[in-house]
């Protein structure tokens, strides 16, 4: 599905389901230099429960045109301007990341619109190295080598497959949009700053809400989001063993079994 938002083309993979207004519909928001495509396990099978799907591609990523948005507030502004072009009052919403940040900015503007919150590979603050975010901007190959590697868990040769599909996706996010995108992508990460107002909207509007974390992640440890999730002692956690940033294609079934039961 291709839709306009805000005088540009946007991209979203509904898993091949006819959008059905009267359905509940599930956002899938990716993270830092990724596309729609990370969610293509979850996405598929979801479609089957009953869900309209939408995962999308944000600005400057993947099929969706115009430039990558420069923090995580323009781009919950930009997620509600995209509810109103499809037509949908109000999601669910899994973000991984970035995305995580995104849905949780999101339901802090406007938790009318949020119907359940699944936050995968979480961290408040997201702090991103001083390394990373200088190679980032310095040098993307060299900087998308180091998400690689810290992105994943196992180094048995069945995840180096894995591994390469990390490196490969974001090198084509790289070809796509040339213009530092990574290095957008994590400055927005590290200066979001309205966690705790969020946690607080969600806590006033009793939204459900789960963390998915993984039990090996280098990029967003399980200890990083720990006052986040403190923040809202209502939200189910669910922790991912043998497993890295990565965990949608590392666990996925593990993933997507905790989707289904958040949303039963």
């Amino acid at each position: 599905m291709i839709v306009l938002v805000q005088e540009n083309q946007v991209y979203c993979c509904s898993a091949e389901n006819k959008f059905q207004p009267e359905l509940p519909t599930l956002v899938f928001i990716h993270g830092a230099q990724n596309d729609h495509s990370v969610w293509d396990v979850q996405s598929h099978r979801l479609a089957q429960h009953g869900y309209n799907i939408l995962a999308v591609d944000l600005p400057g990523h993947g099929r969706s045109t115009g430039s990558a948005l420069t923090s995580v507030e323009a781009m919950a502004q930009w997620l509600l301007a995209l509810f109103d072009a499809v037509g949908i009052s109000k999601a669910c919403l899994a973000g991984h990341s970035m995305g995580s940040l995104i849905a949780l900015e999101t339901a802090r503007i406007a938790p009318e619109r949020v119907t359940k919150l699944a936050l995968l590979g979480n961290a408040y603050p997201m702090k991103v190295a001083d390394v990373l975010l200088s190679t980032a901007h310095e040098n993307e190959p060299a900087a998308i080598d180091m998400v690689t590697g810290w992105s994943h868990y196992k180094t048995a040769e069945t995840e180096v497959n894995s591994q390469e599909n990390t490196r490969r996706l974001m090198q084509r996010m790289s070809e796509i949009n040339p213009d530092h995108l990574l290095y957008t992508d994590l400055s927005a990460c590290n200066n979001y700053a309205r966690g705790e107002a969020a946690a607080e909207v969600i806590n006033k509007h009793h939204c459900p809400a789960l963390f998915v974390m993984a039990q090996q992640d280098r990029m967003t440890p399980a200890k990083a989001s720990a006052k986040l999730r403190a923040a809202i002692p209502h939200a189910r956690v669910v922790e991912i063993v043998e497993c890295g940033h990565a965990l949608m294609a590392e666990q996925p079934d593990a993933v997507l079994n905790a989707l289904v039961d958040f949303l039963k």
